[in-house]
């Protein structure tokens, strides 16, 4: 379906949950956030109905999200009843890698496609100080279990300050070169003052193409990452919700007072 400025919107990206089992210091503050209540959590057949009504309107690609998707108790449920919805043509996941060497051959084996993996260094303490709980060596097993398992093409994710050219930045760049792997840089973003850029290497924040609407995990579709729109699936209906967001979908990000990185994926 087409919006008001002519893009075709066929890209649907689902936070499913707004736990993490890190702490990136760019995505969360250093005491957590408050956490959506569980009875507010969309179910998993609030979800497949959101992507059957979304095909109807043109949907054929979507992708998981978090927080971290892999913390959510029976995900690869949800990827298999995702992957069973015949107009989706591309299924896949980003994460942040620390649980895929658990998961990569059942999610596989459930019809996920591919996953983006987040990677901002290749420094292992650097990599803790970043994520604050986290592990270079579980993120680094977990991109070769998602290889073995043919979650390919894998794309990793890097958050820069302002550059590839930054030396952590580079460092991800060798590993992924060497690797056979595609690096995405995308410079720090900030949601509540409208800092936001396009995405060296992919698609995203370049508003003139920009195909996606967001899910929220307590079921609101945002048309923009960069707006405080939001239509409830709950209280409009599915149909309705997804139809509002098309429409009213803003030509170009503006900011966002309403959501955090933590909350919305991304």
């Amino acid at each position: 379906m087409f919006d008001k400025y002519n893009r075709n919107i066929n890209y649907l990206r689902i936070s499913v949950t707004d736990k993490c089992n890190l702490r990136c210091s760019y995505c969360m503050p250093i005491g957590g956030v408050n956490l959506i209540s569980h009875k507010e959590i969309l179910s998993f057949e609030e979800i497949y109905n959101v992507v059957s009504v979304g095909t109807k309107l043109g949907i054929d690609k979507v992708r998981i999200t978090g927080g971290e998707p892999l913390v959510r108790k029976g995900i690869v449920e949800l990827v298999g009843m995702l992957s069973s919805i015949p107009a989706i043509t591309d299924l896949s996941m980003t994460t942040n890698g620390a649980l895929l060497d658990r998961f990569s051959k059942p999610l596989a084996k459930a019809g996920l496609d591919r996953v983006n993996v987040s990677l901002d260094t290749m420094d292992a303490s650097k990599f803790k100080e970043i994520t604050r709980t986290g592990e270079l060596s579980d993120t680094l097993k977990g991109i070769e279990a998602a290889r073995n398992a043919g979650l390919y093409p894998i794309k990793v994710n890097c958050v820069v300050k302002e550059s590839p050219l930054e030396p952590d930045a580079l460092g991800v760049g060798r590993f992924c070169m060497e690797q056979g792997l595609q690096v995405r840089y995308i410079k720090e973003m900030d949601l509540g003052k409208g800092i936001f850029s396009k995405v060296i290497g992919g698609e995203g924040g370049d508003c003139i193409k920009c195909n996606r609407l967001r899910l929220t995990a307590d079921g609101k579709i945002k048309p923009c990452l960069f707006s405080n729109l939001a239509y409830d699936i709950r209280e409009l209906g599915t149909k309705d919700a997804l139809s509002l967001a098309i429409g009213n979908k803003p030509e170009s990000g503006s900011l966002n007072t309403e959501n955090r990185f933590s909350n919305i994926g991304g």
